[in-house]
């Protein structure tokens, strides 16, 4: 779901004592990092106010130009709307910050994929009902499908059993596509909504 928006510094906007940032080379480099860590210490507030998380913050040169892209989730999910609501109100609060620099840059902002690994236990709560793949301590790759997850660890149904782990015996868990699979489990209405 990305929603993207162009900014250019305004005039008399110039800030001669900020030092350029890098631009992003294959592979980052450190300043990039730390310029990262600063936008999320500027957009993490506007995004908390919003009812969601900050996933992730990745910036990379685009020509001249900079791409900011923001990766945010919530419970309820990311619709388009929510998506355009906050890249404006990140927009803004980018405007009034100098973590930018001088540089024109494209914010960008999306709901994570499907691929994303289940590292957190937000991750596991927002993924009960769906098929997964994760590697247990005590039992090597397993699938199974989550039934429940709390800030201690995940319930899984694996073929038949339901089987408790605590996060810390878990490794990062994947979310299997499912074909075909009734829609109810997923959390659509009974009508297939």
């Amino acid at each position: 779901m990305p929603g993207g928006q162009r900014h250019a510094p305004k005039p008399g906007q110039a800030r001669p004592s900020q030092p350029r940032p890098r631009q992003a080379v294959a592979g980052g480099s450190q300043e990039t990092g730390r310029d990262e860590g600063k936008i999320a210490d500027v957009i993490g507030p506007v995004i908390a106010a919003a009812g969601m998380d900050l996933e992730s913050v990745r910036v990379s040169a685009a020509g001249r130009r900079r791409l900011l892209r923001v990766v945010v989730d919530s419970d309820r999910g990311v619709s388009l709307d929510d998506a355009a609501a906050v890249s404006r109100k990140l927009s803004a609060a980018l405007d009034a910050a100098p973590v930018m620099g001088d540089f024109p840059y494209t914010l960008e902002v999306s709901s994570p994929g499907v691929d994303r690994p289940l590292t957190d236990p937000r991750h596991w709560r927002r993924a009960v009902g769906r098929l997964v793949q994760v590697t247990a301590a005590d039992a090597g790759p397993i699938s199974g499908r989550v039934l429940a997850a709390d800030s201690d660890g995940v319930t899984l149904d694996v073929a038949g059993d339901h089987r408790r782990f605590g996060y810390a015996a878990l490794g990062a868990g994947a979310i299997q596509v499912e074909f075909g699979h009734p829609q109810t489990e997923l959390g659509a209405t009974g009508d297939g909504h």
